[in-house]
């Protein structure tokens, strides 16, 4: 067998021996990015599955993210929240920075909803903005490179539609119930772990992006090969900064905080999402 699909196999069997008896089955997978953690304090019923205890599974090295599956109840089903990701710019390969959405699909998801700190690049968004992504523009390394692993996919994946239509259809409708501004957009993701240089903040807005950040568009690709519908979040923690002679510095932390303060609305619309689908 493959050593990928071993790995990814072995990991997801281990899951599966840990929910034996539980009557729990994981219906949407949900990755939380950095400051977004508090969503599993909305998860009842809880299984607290550590990453160093799986086998042959990383664990996460960033800021704000503390290495756990959490399996439970959100908004009436089964959900396994990843309370922290895995990112190229720690040193992992991206067989392993994927490693988790795989694992996920074999334990049956059948929906992904991913969410990340970002930068604004679109000049009208404000700190604590939430952004629905509709597109992105990927510049990590792409994750299926390499044999193609039939079972998950094709060899060509289409991507017209990374970001499910109707799922971003039905956020749009909760916001409005719910009084939740939404902004748009596309997200940029390149490696880190660096921030942006104010030029590069340039280049990323004339090619399109309104958003900028280290992760998620390698989940994305992923879980589209496997025929995962896929719902997406940026909270705009920092904007851009174009001036050079500013005494702006990106501030790791701050980011964190910013990410916390806005992760409330965040929690409430996918909550709400997963009890419509």
């Amino acid at each position: 067998m493959d050593p990928r699909l071993e790995r990814i196999h072995g990991a997801a069997s281990y899951i599966k021996g840990i929910l034996e008896g539980t009557g729990l089955s994981p219906v949407v997978g949900i990755v939380l990015g950095s400051g977004l953690g508090r969503l599993v304090d909305h998860i009842t019923d809880q299984v607290t599955i550590p990453y160093k205890n799986i086998p042959g599974f990383p664990v996460s090295t960033a800021i704000g993210h503390k290495g756990n599956f959490i399996v439970g109840k959100l908004g009436g089903k089964t959900v396994i929240a990843m309370q922290g990701r895995l990112h190229y710019y720690e040193g992992y390969d991206m067989d392993t920075v994927v490693l988790p959405i795989r694992v996920m699909k074999v334990l049956g998801i059948e929906y992904l909803f991913v969410s990340n700190a970002a930068g604004g690049v679109n000049t009208s968004f404000s700190i604590g903005d939430l952004m629905v992504i509709t597109d992105h523009i990927n510049q990590i390394p792409n994750p299926l490179i390499g044999p193609n692993m039939d079972e998950f996919g094709p060899r060509f994946p289409d991507m017209t539609r990374p970001y499910d239509p109707s799922l971003v259809a039905l956020a749009g409708q909760i916001a409005s119930e719910l009084g939740i501004e939404l902004r748009k957009g596309v997200y940029f993701a390149c490696t880190g772990p660096t921030y942006e240089t104010p030029h590069e903040y340039k280049y990323m807005r004339i090619v399109g992006a309104d958003a900028v950040g280290m992760s998620t568009t390698p989940e994305v690709i992923v879980a589209r090969h496997a025929g995962i519908p896929v719902f997406g979040v940026s909270v705009i923690t920092d904007v851009a900064h174009e001036d050079e002679d500013s005494d702006y510095v990106t501030d790791g932390e701050e980011i964190i905080r910013q990410a916390d303060a806005a992760a409330t609305k965040m929690i409430t619309l996918f909550k709400t999402i997963i009890e419509r689908i």
